[in-house]
């Protein structure tokens, strides 16, 4: 097994509801995503999750970041990789350094270990995006991206991957080809079924095995009260 960076690690996590308020209905909704994810095939085990959405401002990392806790919550080690070397937000989430991360190990060989962050979250190990590279797309598509993610799936129960939107940048449709399912989220108080329809596109193009789509800031009724199904975001 890896040694990670057990300092990198300074507070808290932001923005996570699973950690905060693990009985609260959106909790249970991504713990439901997170069941469903894992049987969503019968032939083929689940290993590598793709989050992505058609455009900004969907919720994606966030989404991303509360199902990988939901995997570490329930035993499986699980490891959230920032592939969005665009606009990575997984260093502000839990508030880790990112001098170094996914972009400085695919440029330099940097060792698996040197990038793997621990967190306070038992189970839960994060790889930051790193410094942002003039060039996303070929990092995310050459042969060391690939190893890096057959290494990681070998080490954990599963991988989460955040990338950005598909409709801005190839990045992706470019991972989706390599990993076993991607997930499309979106949000309904801006949704354009238009977009989601090209977005779709774009995967089944690159072969994707589209596992579903999660419904962002979805209007939920419950006997007692009115709840989101996602408390929202304004990240990308």
């Amino acid at each position: 097994m890896f040694r990670k960076d057990k300092h990198a690690y300074t507070s808290g996590p932001r923005q996570l509801i699973v950690e905060k308020e693990p009985k609260s209905p959106v909790s249970e909704q991504f713990r439901s995503i997170r069941t469903n994810i894992m049987y969503s095939s019968v032939d083929k085990e689940i290993k590598t999750v793709l989050f992505t959405s058609a455009t900004p401002s969907a919720g994606k990392s966030t989404t991303a970041a509360n199902v990988a806790l939901t995997y570490a919550q329930s035993g499986k080690r699980t490891v959230l990789v920032d592939a969005d070397l665009r606009r990575p937000t997984m260093h502000y989430t839990f508030e880790l350094t990112n001098q170094r991360g996914l972009s400085t190990a695919i440029v330099n060989d940097m060792p698996v270990e040197n990038i793997l962050r621990e967190t306070i979250i038992e189970n839960l190990d994060v790889v930051t995006s790193g410094p942002i590279p003039p060039n996303p797309a070929e990092l995310l598509s050459s042969k060391k991206m690939m190893h890096l993610l057959k290494t990681f799936s070998m080490h954990y129960d599963m991988v989460i991957i955040d990338t950005p939107p598909l409709l801005a940048v190839t990045d992706a449709q470019v991972l989706s080809r390599i990993a076993d399912g991607t997930v499309l989220v979106t949000d309904v108080t801006g949704n354009n079924r238009e977009r989601l329809q090209d977005a779709k596109a774009l995967l089944e193009k690159a072969d994707a095995n589209i596992l579903g789509v999660i419904m962002n800031n979805k209007k939920m009724n419950t006997k007692n009260d009115n709840y989101y199904y996602y408390y929202g975001s304004d990240e990308s």
